[in-house]
């Protein structure tokens, strides 16, 4: 039987598959859990040097976190253990390897925040990205609040998160939100390509690279350049 995250292994490049087409692939508790193992497994495996998110089926990459488990949890508290013992958005932000998302439909929520946790994004054309959560009287919570500013001017990432209005791949593409539009037809073959050059970098520099960039936003610039130079030493080092 299908898991809920399809993996697939092509040489250096997985690739993690969002897996509930018939749920525009919701993320509900079991597929978190799934999500979570197999990010441990590809940032534990050496063979594997990219990897590539994407949605099943046709209609989204992911439309949000399953709405129909809200309020399931025991406790609040045990809701929120959950997540500090399984926090797949942190995990996800500390591999050292490369992440290309790819994707189409719908992706909102949960699924535009996984994005933003990619370090490169292609959409098809007609994708439509968003945080709906204002509207359902929630606030993004998988770090979208904190990852979309990073990624668009922040009038653009208030907008998006005040209204809950999705933008196109278009107005994605201009402010940056995305790296590239595709058709559809041509998404898989284009983030597969891509993929497989980046997993082509030498793995200790694409590391470090990672940590000085994603490290060094939130450090006064004297401080982000000494951190880059460390880790320019720390990679010849072990590079060497």
């Amino acid at each position: 039987m299908d898991g809920l995250i399809l993996y697939e292994k092509l040489g250096p490049v997985a690739r993690l598959t969002l897996n509930r087409p018939d749920a525009l692939n919701a993320i509900n508790l079991a597929m978190r859990d799934e999500l979570w193992l197999l990010l441990q497994a590809v940032r534990d495996d050496p063979d594997v040097r990219a990897i590539v998110v994407s949605g099943a089926g046709e209609r989204a990459f992911c439309a949000g976190a399953d709405v129909k488990e809200f309020g399931t949890a025991p406790t609040l508290v045990d809701a929120r253990r959950a997540r500090r013992e399984r926090d797949v958005w942190g995990l996800m932000a500390s591999l050292p390897k490369p992440l290309v998302a790819a994707m189409h439909g719908w992706a909102l929520g949960a699924g535009c925040e996984l994005s933003l946790l990619c370090d490169l994004r292609i959409a098809a054309e007609h994708t439509l990205i968003g945080l709906p959560e204002v509207t359902l009287g929630y606030i993004p919570s998988a770090g979208g609040t904190q990852t979309l500013p990073r990624h668009v001017p922040r009038g653009l990432a208030m907008q998006m998160i005040l209204s809950g209005e999705p933008v196109d791949a278009a107005t994605a593409l201009r402010t940056g939100l995305v790296h590239r539009v595709v058709p559809r037809s041509e998404l898989d073959a284009e983030v597969e390509a891509l993929a497989h050059r980046l997993a082509l970098l030498p793995p200790t520099y694409v590391a470090a690279i990672k940590q000085a960039v994603n490290g060094g936003l939130d450090l006064p610039l004297p401080q982000a350049l000494a951190r880059e130079a460390e880790l320019v030493g720390l990679a010849i080092v072990s590079a060497g």
